[in-house]
C-alpha cells in the first residue's frame, strides 16, 4: 500500500501513453490531475473503473480535472483497452513500473488464496501545485467518479 498522503508533493514522473506520447507531472502544472492505477487493462474491474470515469469525463473537465490511467500493460494493450472502451483520456504504459513504484502502489496482494506482487488499485488526486489532495485506496470501480468528485 502507498505511504503517500494528502499534503505530500506528488512524485515527478515521466512515462509514455498508448501512442508513445510522453507525459510528465510538469505537463499538468496549473491543472488538477486524477491519476488512477489499475492492475490490468481489459479485466472486469479495471474496465468498470475506466468506463465509470469515462461516463463522468465531462463533469471532471467542467471542474478542471485531467485524467491519466496507469498500469504495467504494454502500449498495444493500453491502445486496445482505450479503443474498445472509447476512453477519452491517456493510458500510461508503465511496463518498467517507474511511475507505479514512484507512487508506491506495487506490492503483495492476495487473490483466491494465492499471494503475489501486483498493482494496488489506487487513485491520486493532485492539485494545481503538484500536491496530493486525496488518496483513494478503497476504490469502488462502478462508482469511482463519485468518490473523486
Amino acid at each position: 500500500m502507498t505511504t503517500l498522503q494528502p499534503g505530500d508533493k506528488a512524485p515527478n514522473f515521466s512515462a509514455t501513453d498508448q501512442e508513445g506520447k510522453k507525459h510528465t507531472l510538469e505537463d499538468y502544472k496549473g491543472k488538477k490531475l486524477v491519476i488512477f492505477f489499475y492492475p490490468k487493462a481489459s479485466t472486469p474491474g479495471c474496465t468498470a473503473e475506466a468506463c465509470n470515469l469515462r461516463d463522468n469525463y465531462e463533469a471532471f473537465q467542467a471542474k478542471g480535472y485531467e485524467i491519466l490511467g496507469v498500469s504495467a500493460d504494454s502500449p498495444k494493450r493500453q491502445q486496445n483497452f482505450k479503443e474498445k472502451n472509447n476512453l477519452p483520456f491517456p493510458l500510461l504504459a508503465d511496463e518498467d513500473k517507474e511511475v507505479i513504484n514512484a507512487f508506491k502502489v506495487w506490492g503483495p496482494k492476495k487473490f483466491m488464496g494465492k499471494e503475489y506482487d501486483g498493482i494496488h488499485r489506487t487513485t491520486f488526486v493532485i492539485d494545481e501545485q503538484g500536491v496530493i489532495a486525496d488518496v483513494i485506496s478503497k476504490v469502488k470501480t462502478k462508482e469511482h467518479a463519485g468518490q473523486i468528485l
